[in-house]
């Protein structure tokens, strides 16, 4: 058996058990995803109607849904990761991954099979929070089918993104509950991005930070495609940003999986 097929078996082995744990305890990811519907609800029906009087100088409630719409799905990638942050500290924290390196499987697949898992579940949780955003009325008419296929590439990218990061975050904490902790800016970045109102409406010393951190571009970016405004510098800033991070977060989660145990 050659390397690659090797890899791929061991991977879709990894692939399995992480989605098994996943269904056999579904409260982590079900918090996880109830966080961006709930704030989906509570800004289009309690707030919405004074949000909504800052977008374009005083829109209607419909207006604001798909304005907020995008942002909320990119905090849903946010969030879905921080639970593997947590999965990841379990398996190494709870001995399994020594027990791993003494098998005969491909070093990688352990850490492809959380990724892999990972970015499925943020996939999952995108179409539950987009299910409901049309039920309570977004609609995307003006989007075509080329830009339907590159907001979905971009919410993967971004998943895998966020997702190698948490790993890291996983694999660098000493225990479940610092894995949690250390995750929280996944969840926080997103409230303080153009998620919920325009960046020119917020505080000129701490515009350039929501302008430039990394949901704000993605966010913007998505809103182009499926609403049909203007993008901007925002798609290279969104696709350089994602590749920073996935570069990083894979050679930090690496490196902290080749280190011999002490």
């Amino acid at each position: 058996m050659s390397t690659f097929s090797l890899a791929a078996r061991d991977s879709g082995t990894m692939l399995r058990r992480n989605l098994l744990h996943a269904r056999r305890y579904p409260s982590l990811t079900l918090n996880l995803l109830l966080m961006p519907i709930v704030l989906l609800l509570l800004f289009v029906y309690v707030f919405g109607d004074v949000m909504s009087a800052g977008i374009d100088g005083g829109a209607d409630r419909s207006a604001y849904i798909a304005y907020l719409v995008p942002g909320i799905l990119l905090m849903t990638i946010g969030s879905t990761p921080a639970g593997t942050a947590v999965s990841v500290s379990m398996d190494m924290t709870e001995g399994i991954i020594a027990r791993f390196r003494t098998m005969a499987i491909h070093r990688g697949a352990v850490l492809i099979g959380h990724v892999v898992g990972s970015v499925l579940q943020s996939v999952l949780s995108v179409v539950l929070v987009g299910a409901v955003a049309v039920a309570i009325g977004f609609r995307s008419t003006d989007a075509t089918p080329v830009e339907w296929l590159a907001a979905f590439g971009l919410l993967v990218l971004v998943a895998t993104a966020f997702t190698w990061i948490a790993v890291g975050m996983g694999m660098a904490s000493p225990n479940p509950e610092a894995a949690s902790n250390n995750a929280l800016p996944m969840v926080v970045l997103p409230l303080i991005s153009s998620a919920f109102v325009p960046v020119d409406a917020m505080p000129g010393w701490f515009r350039p930070f929501a302008e430039y951190q990394p949901f704000t571009p993605a966010i913007e970016t998505l809103r182009g495609l499926l609403l049909g405004s203007g993008i901007g510098d925002n798609g290279w800033l969104a696709v350089l940003w994602c590749v920073a991070l996935a570069v990083l977060g894979y050679w930090w989660s690496t490196s902290l999986f080749g280190r011999d145990p002490k």
